[in-house]
């Protein structure tokens, strides 16, 4: 007990009273729900299943959806796109070739729909076959406008960056881009970095960020971000970068710099 509480329950045995009841623990915190879906914009929603991210486009003729996720994330994601609306899907679009989040589109194929990727997507699925994967129908190389009813969206590929195919999705009439993995919201990278370019990373973000746009549905983390999320994003990678290239002066030991390197303005990420 602190202090004063001991004190306290002190005084009340040495003149006979009975200490107060405990209080009764505070009732655990519910665990969050395994998905949900958020409506972000009129016909435009956030799919979040466990910890991962994705969205759907209502259009006047049908349903674009990105990142099918996991056979499990693409079954529930199906309902809640028909809790929407009885249309169909007619496209799925990979941001990236990552098996955390292109699998378990079968669902979609099923039902009709088009795949659609990056180019280099498809040399990415083909090294590393998975029996939960659908592959691309469509690709493109450096960008292309998808449209679907009465909306278009904006496919634009910006070089290496988080993996080699990765595809930024701008929604033009809401000013909202949906950035998967290469942007987060104060969080720092994968620990291990795969397929990684962080040279190359920051130089797409440099020109993300001339974009027209105000807000970004990440991957990861909350259903809809600040536009400043990009920025953050670029300046921890600078700024780690810069950590790092400092410390391997100092010791030309990698293994030292895990325990050296600290950046402390992030250490709330």
């Amino acid at each position: 007990l602190p202090l004063a509480a001991s004190v306290a329950l002190m005084a009340q045995s040495a003149f006979g009273q009975s200490p107060p009841a405990a209080p009764a623990p505070a009732p655990a915190a519910a665990p969050p729900a395994k998905f949900e879906t958020t409506k972000v914009a009129d016909g435009v929603y956030t799919f979040r299943y466990q910890f991962h991210r994705n969205i759907f486009l209502v259009t006047s003729d049908g349903v674009i959806a990105t990142d099918p996720i996991s056979p499990d994330a693409a079954a529930a994601m199906m309902d809640e796109i028909k809790r929407v609306t009885d249309r169909p899907v007619k496209y799925v679009i990979y941001t990236h070739n990552h098996y955390d989040h292109t699998l378990g589109g079968k669902i979609f194929k099923d039902a009709g729909a088009k795949f659609v990727s990056q180019e280099n997507c498809v040399d990415e699925f083909r090294r590393h076959p998975n029996p939960a994967l659908v592959m691309p129908d469509e690709t493109y190389k450096d960008k292309r406008d998808l449209t679907l009813g009465d909306r278009t969206v904006e496919l634009r590929y910006f070089g290496r960056n988080h993996s080699n195919c990765m595809t930024v999705i701008r929604l033009p009439k809401e000013k909202i881009l949906v950035a998967v993995d290469i942007v987060g919201y104060k969080r720092t990278a994968f620990r291990t970095m795969p397929d990684y370019w962080p040279v190359e990373w920051i130089a797409s973000l440099n020109e993300i960020d001339k974009l027209d746009f105000e807000r970004v549905i990440p991957g990861h983390g909350a259903p809809v971000v600040p536009r400043e999320a990009v920025r953050l994003t670029r300046e921890y990678l600078e700024d780690l970068m810069a950590a790092v290239q400092t410390a391997m002066k100092e010791t030309h030991d990698p293994e030292k710099l895990k325990q050296t390197v600290k950046l402390p303005k992030y250490q709330d990420w």
